[in-house]
Order: C-alpha cells, then sequence, then structure tokens
C-alpha cells in the first residue's frame, strides 16, 4: 500500500498492515514542531518533480506510447506570498532516448524550456503540479536506454525577496521499456456520507502497457470506518486487532485472467462498502500488481487512496485532577484524554497525533516525572533543555483514537511551595493534522476541551 504524506507518495508494495503503520509514523516523526505563537520566518522554493518513468515502445512495433509527465514548485510558508515563478527545464541529456512536447507555459530554446508558474501555491489540499510535460520514447530507442531530465527552479517573494530552488536532486530519470502497465481508472473520492450508507466503489483496470499480464493481483485496505466489503472468492480477508496500528480491513485478490495491451478489467460484482456509525475520515487504498513475476512499467498509475467522509462528530474532551501536599511532597496527577465518540478519528495520510495534551504547570509546583510522549517545552511552546522541571507539557496521543478511547497521562508533582488554590491549564490541541483539514472541526464541543490542574 502507499500512504500519503507532506504530498507526495510513499510506496509501500504488498503485503502488510505493519508497513502501512510504519509508514504512517515515519510521517509522523519527519515533521518539524513550531510554537502556536513562533511562526517560522523562513520560506524555501521546491521542485515536485517525478523520481523516474519508464517510457514503453510500441504494441507490435507500432509508434511509442506518449504519456504525460507532469512537475511542479511550491513553497514551504504560507505566511509568505510568491509569484513570478520559472521552472527551467532541460532534456539535453534525452538525445536518442526520449522526446518531449511542451507545454504551453513552457518557451523552448534548443535543449532546455522556461516554464512560468504566475502564483507559486504552498501543497494543501488544491495543490496541483503547473507544468504538464509530455514524453515518449524516442523512434529506434533500444528497450534500457536511459536519459536524465534536470530542473531548476527561482521565484520571488518569501523573507529575502528572492526564492531559489536547491537542484542537486532535481532530476526525473526517463527508460525505455516493455512490459505491462496496469491503470486504475480515475475514482471519485465520495463526500458527505451519512453513516450507515452503502457505496459502490466503480472499479476498472486497464493495460496501457506493451505486454500483457499474465494474470494479477488487487490489494484493498479499508480504513476502520469502512465495514461490509464485498466478497470475492478470489480474495483472502485479514482484519486488524487495532492494538499496535488502527484497525482495518485487508484483501488480497488474486486473479488469472490474461489482461492483453488495451484490455480492461471488472470485479465480478460491483465492489461495496458501508459506512459504519464510527465512520468520518475513511480511506480506501487500492493497490494492482501484475502476475507471474512481471513489473509494471508505470507504477504511478496502479495505486488509489480513495478518501470517503462521513457526515459525523467525534467529541474530544480532557478532564484535570486535583492534588494536594506540603512543600517538598511529591504528588501524582492524572490529566486524561477521551473520545466520546461516536467517530473515531486518525490521521491516515501524514501519521502526526490526532490531538496534544497540555500542561500548563501549576505556581510553586515543579514536574519531577514525566509520563512517556510528553515533551518538556517553554510557556511559548519553545525547546527546553531537560524533560524535568519545565513550565509546559505536550503530551502526543497516537495518530488514531477510536469511538471510545481514553489514555491517561500520570505526572509526579512536588509542591515546592504552598500556593492555595494554585491551578494549572490543561488543554487539548491539535498536532499539524491532515492537508486542508481545520483543526478539530469534527468536534461538536470544544468547551470540554479545556480543563484544569489544581492544588491544594
Amino acid at each position: 500500500m502507499r500512504l500519503f504524506a507532506a504530498g507526495r507518495p510513499l510506496r509501500l508494495r504488498s503485503g502488510a498492515a505493519v508497513a502501512v503503520a510504519v509508514g504512517l509514523l515515519t510521517a509522523g516523526l519527519a515533521a518539524p514542531a513550531f510554537a502556536d505563537d513562533d511562526p517560522p520566518q523562513t520560506d524555501q522554493l521546491s521542485i515536485d518533480e517525478p523520481y523516474e518513468q519508464t517510457l514503453p515502445l510500441g504494441t507490435d512495433g507500432g509508434e511509442p506510447q506518449s504519456r504525460p509527465l507532469g512537475v511542479g514548485i511550491y513553497h514551504d510558508n504560507a505566511n509568505f506570498t510568491v509569484t513570478d515563478g520559472r521552472l527551467t527545464v532541460d532534456v539535453s541529456e534525452l538525445t536518442g532516448v526520449a522526446e518531449v512536447t511542451w507545454p504551453g507555459n513552457c518557451t523552448p530554446s534548443g535543449t532546455r524550456a522556461v516554464c512560468d508558474v504566475p502564483v507559486v501555491p504552498v501543497i494543501d489540499g488544491d495543490y496541483e503540479k503547473q507544468v504538464l510535460l509530455t514524453v515518449r520514447a524516442a523512434d529506434g530507442a533500444a528497450v534500457g536506454a536511459q536519459g536524465r531530465i534536470t530542473y531548476e527552479a527561482t521565484a520571488t517573494g518569501g523573507p529575502d525577496g528572492t526564492l531559489t530552488a536547491p537542484h542537486e536532486s532535481s532530476e526525473t530519470t526517463l527508460t525505455v521499456g516493455t512490459g505491462p502497465d496496469l491503470t486504475i481508472d480515475p475514482i471519485a473520492d465520495i463526500e458527505r456520507g451519512q453513516p450507515g450508507d452503502e457505496r459502490t466503489i466503480p472499479l476498472k483496470i486497464t493495460n496501457n502497457g506493451n505486454e500483457s499480464a499474465n494474470g494479477f493481483t488487487i490489494q484493498l485496505y479499508a480504513s476502520y470506518g469502512l465495514t461490509d466489503p464485498t466478497r470475492y472468492d478470489a480474495c483472502t480477508y485479514t482484519v486488524t486487532d487495532g492494538n499496535d496500528y488502527p484497525p482495518s480491513t485487508m484483501a488480497i485478490c488474486t486473479f488469472d485472467q490474461v489482461l492483453a495491451p488495451g484490455d480492461s478489467f471488472e470485479l465480478p460484482e460491483p465492489l461495496t462498502v458501508r459506512l459504519a456509525p464510527r465512520a468520518l475520515n475513511e480511506r480506501l487504498d487500492i493497490d494492482v500488481e501484475p502476475g507471474d513475476g512481471a513489473q509494471d512499467i508505470n507504477s504511478a498509475n496502479d495505486y488509489v487512496a480513495l478518501q470517503i467522509g462521513a457526515e459525523n462528530t467525534a467529541d474530544f474532551s480532557v478532564t484535570g485532577d486535583s492534588i494536594s501536599g506540603a512543600a517538598g511532597e511529591t504528588a501524582t496527577a492524572e490529566l486524561t484524554f477521551k473520545n466520546n465518540g461516536p467517530a473515531w478519528f486518525a490521521h491516515l495520510g501524514s501519521g502526526d497525533p490526532v490531538a496534544e495534551v497540555r500542561l500548563i504547570v501549576p505556581e510553586g509546583t515543579q514536574v519531577t516525572g514525566v509520563p512517556s510522549g510528553c515533551h518538556p517545552r517553554t510557556l511559548a511552546g519553545g525547546y527546553y533543555p531537560k524533560q524535568t522541571g519545565a513550565p509546559r507539557y505536550d503530551c502526543d496521543l497516537r495518530y488514531w483514537v477510536l469511538e471510545d478511547t481514553q489514555r491517561t497521562f500520570a505526572f509526579s508533582v512536588r509542591v515546592d511551595a504552598v500556593v492555595p488554590g494554585a491551578t494549572g491549564a490543561v488543554s487539548i490541541h491539535p498536532s499539524f493534522g491532515e492537508f486542508g483539514q481545520p483543526p478539530f472541526d469534527f468536534d461538536p464541543d470544544l468547551t470540554n476541551n479545556t480543563a484544569v490542574l489544581t492544588v491544594n
């Protein structure tokens, strides 16, 4: 399966709910942390290019097929407006390997072209690559022939007025090849579903390669809020328990059918899934691979991560505690997060924690024992050099919570000076969240997102 992080797909082939979860955790750990009141004042221009692509020769000696190749530029900091993007594309190394057709926003000169991007975006839910090249194998190119496209980019904006993309790794390798190319036809995301709905997924697979696929395997991964997937004799099903990774249903389906170039396949009966009462932001991952040990010559189009949304809510809440003690004594303060449902919630794409439980340490006390998953911070949210004694702690939840998840963070708190009625703020906050998703927009009651820790 392949999961999305930072706008780019992470390819995880056969098998594995474990691999899926590891990819999510990696994505979550890679995210930077900034204080709420201290946004970064740097910006970086980046090039979004495919790493490699295989160009098929023609079928039965016919003309080679043309393929789209999308390239984009983007910047990191939404606090800045970035304009006048210029992407320079160099195809000088493709001689005898591939031919390129330039789109209207590119001005070619010899083996280079400068492509205009009037407004450079940050990556969010509406991001699309702005430069759409068309490539094909050159006439007479041999199987295995290889060449590179390289890129450079500049733009106006950012903290210094000009941004330049690092170009050391901005390249795409094109290889002339032959083989099957199993492609999943586009499937529209499902929005505004209702718990209890049954939805049909129009799954169609076409071989766009220049050789037959001698059988193929379809893998399905349905998130926790999707139930009752259509059962097929060709499939084996596994339901995970959710102890270490989010609960899910996986199916591996093996078909012996031969798909010749241009042939299509549809399942024996339509694929349906049902939105459970706990459904909220669901996804159905579909992956197809040719059988008989064959290598698909374009892995970019044999995978779909279908987003399925349900109109539902998940009520997050936090409770504080009350402790007492004389000066020098230590007590345990328990801060508890709970999801009151009815929906579960997960960051299945980014792997970010679903929320952070925050403690502002009460006056006259000091934290001497810190629970797992909690990080010391300054009051403003910056770096604090020691694990104990910090004025603030942010505690990460996992990247998913079930509809009845409850987690308690137990702090050891020493009373240094008795301050009658001292209180510390306890609250829950979003972490980074999925791209384009407002924080906690699914929570119907924000009044229970705060509490207090009282002392004496």
